[in-house]
């Protein structure tokens, strides 16, 4: 699961009235045709899988301690049991496998449904979760009415057969949508008398003063100029984008592509590993770990990095408020290769980002489960799963969802992320409609507002839609893949380290090459196509 933090101006219910229907602020329970389901709900109790986050995890042990699901308890009498894999990525992803291969499935999934193997429709196909389309048709018409006011946000959550697969997690604004990017130390530029870099030349000079001229004013060579790591390089390909090519599959003029066996890839290891060598580069970027990215910016020896406006640029602010009240880490442009050229590459999100709440076949009440599922998207919903609760975390002023004061800017050594979260998933995601409203608020700094902006220039116009491989392209895909990926991560790695020379980069390319990335390419190319067709 991507991590993730955003932003806005608009009416909190700008989204959500434009998109709820006549029962929106109804009980989860409610039937769509009022009076013709008096029956109790027979859902009491759920079971939910879905990956917890640092800043609610840091705070309680289940989302199920979560205000906003507290009180959604008390509004649909459904008790839920979150089920919460590992923090850890690969463990989570490891343990998800696992569920999806045995019979023990709990009623609800949250997950990435475009990373499935074979996709959703396959996790269809194999009796994992099932179809939505009539259930959604008939149960859910806050959703309902959303997808017909929003056709592209249908096209994106459903699959080429035309299945819905999930209750899906929507960013409802362009500008909601971009939360990512380059950030510097704009403290550490003043101090030097430094300009803020453009260009992939500029970068180098700058990190070559952050490590050779004391910016952080101890005395000591213990600045680290930069970190970036895999992880982050496939976040929409920050600096690597800056030769036009990214670290997976992009399109070009309608044509499908692989960034790491371009010839602009073996510029971009060039680049990398002479500011490998030169100190300019984390030592520790081939092994990333989040708390130790922390400790290195909060101890004042990062220079910059590429992170999240509210997980990153807001967090690091709330951390470091009392410590250093010079600290100041602000946004950068995505670079490019040549003064006044126009970024190509640069993290946006589609409405959709895959994620979404599906139904098992496991679930022996799946209408009330949808209906459940359903009250998300309503009026109602919309003030809670954005918001919280209302007189504790927000009050209605003017029309308007305002978020308090002490969630916005709490003490010292708290970050809003982490106060927010006693109350919603606002900040990360759920099943729901992301409201610009809240983002606004959320992005509370100036330095988190100019981020938006900054973050927002780039093009983004080669970015791959969420296409998926037919049943039968999924498999020969993944086991393609699956090799090519550990191979282009080992490789990037010894390059950049100098342990492979960059002139075998030939060599690599033609490794790739007789794994059957032109085999992968032109599946790829068959999805794209049918997406464009959806």
């Amino acid at each position: 699961m991507k991590r993730a933090s955003f932003v806005m101006l608009v009416s909190a219910l700008a989204v959500s009235v434009a998109a709820c229907s006549g029962q929106s602020g109804g009980q989860p329970s409610a039937s769509p045709q009022a009076g013709k389901d008096s029956q109790p709900p027979k859902l009491t109790h759920l079971t939910y899988w879905v990956a917890n986050h640092p800043a609610a995890a840091a705070q309680m042990k289940s989302y199920a301690d979560m205000e906003m699901y507290k009180e959604l308890e008390k509004i649909s009498g459904v008790k839920v049991e979150f089920q919460h894999p590992p923090l850890d990525t690969a463990q989570a992803k490891e343990q998800f496998n696992l569920m999806m291969a045995s019979n023990q499935l709990p009623d609800v999934i949250e997950y990435g449904w475009t990373g499935f193997p074979g996709g959703p429709e396959k996790a269809i196909q194999d009796g994992k979760i099932i179809k939505l389309n009539d259930l959604i048709d008939k149960y859910a018409p806050n959703l309902k009415k959303l997808l017909a006011d929003h056709p592209d946000w249908k096209k994106q959550i459903t699959t080429d057969n035309g299945s819905i697969y999930a209750f899906p997690f929507l960013r409802g604004d362009d500008k909601v949508r971009v939360f990512f990017g380059p950030a510097i130390r704009q403290d550490w530029l003043d101090k030097l008398g430094l300009k803020m870099p453009t260009t992939i030349d500029e970068w180098y000079n700058v990190l070559k003063a952050f490590k050779e001229k004391d910016p952080n004013g101890n005395g000591k060579p213990d600045e680290i100029p930069f970190y970036i790591d895999k992880d982050l390089l496939g976040t929409d390909a920050p600096f690597l984008g800056a030769w036009g090519i990214n670290y997976s599959f992009y399109q070009d003029g309608g044509k499908v592509k692989f960034g790491p066996i371009q010839p602009e890839y073996k510029d971009f290891l060039t680049t990398m590993n002479k500011w490998y060598k030169e100190g300019l580069l984390d030592k520790d970027f081939a092994a990333p770990n989040d708390k130790l990215l922390d400790n290195k910016m909060t101890t004042n020896q990062l220079g910059a990095t590429v992170t999240y406006n509210g997980g990153g640029i807001g967090k690091y602010a709330g951390l470091m408020k009392d410590k250093d009240p010079n600290f100041k880490l602000v946004a950068a442009p995505y670079p490019v290769l040549k003064a006044g050229d126009k970024s190509i590459w640069g993290q946006k999100d589609f409405a959709s980002n895959g994620v979404g709440a599906a139904i098992t076949t496991a679930d022996k009440n799946p209408v009330e489960t949808v209906k459940w599922l359903d009250y998300a998207y309503g009026e109602k919903g919309d003030l809670l799963f954005n918001y919280g609760i209302e007189g504790a975390s927000y009050t209605m002023q003017n029309g308007k969802a305002v978020l308090k004061p002490e969630l916005l800017n709490p003490p010292a050594g708290v970050s809003a992320q982490q106060a927010i979260a006693k109350y919603t998933r606002a900040t990360w995601s759920a099943p729901f409609v992301l409201s610009d409203n809240f983002q606004l608020q959320y992005l509370v700094l100036p330095q988190q507002k100019d981020a938006l902006a900054i973050w927002s220039k780039p093009t983004a116009e080669r970015k791959m839609p969420l296409v998926t491989p037919t049943q039968d392209e999924s498999g020969k895909f993944a086991s393609i893949m699956t090799d090519i990926n550990t191979y282009k991560d080992e490789m990037l790695l010894k390059f950049i380290m100098g342990v492979e020379p960059i002139d075998n980069f030939d060599k690599y390319v033609k490794k790739i090459q007789s794994m059957g990335i032109d085999d992968a390419i032109k599946i790829q190319q068959a999805a794209l196509e049918r997406y464009n067709k959806r």
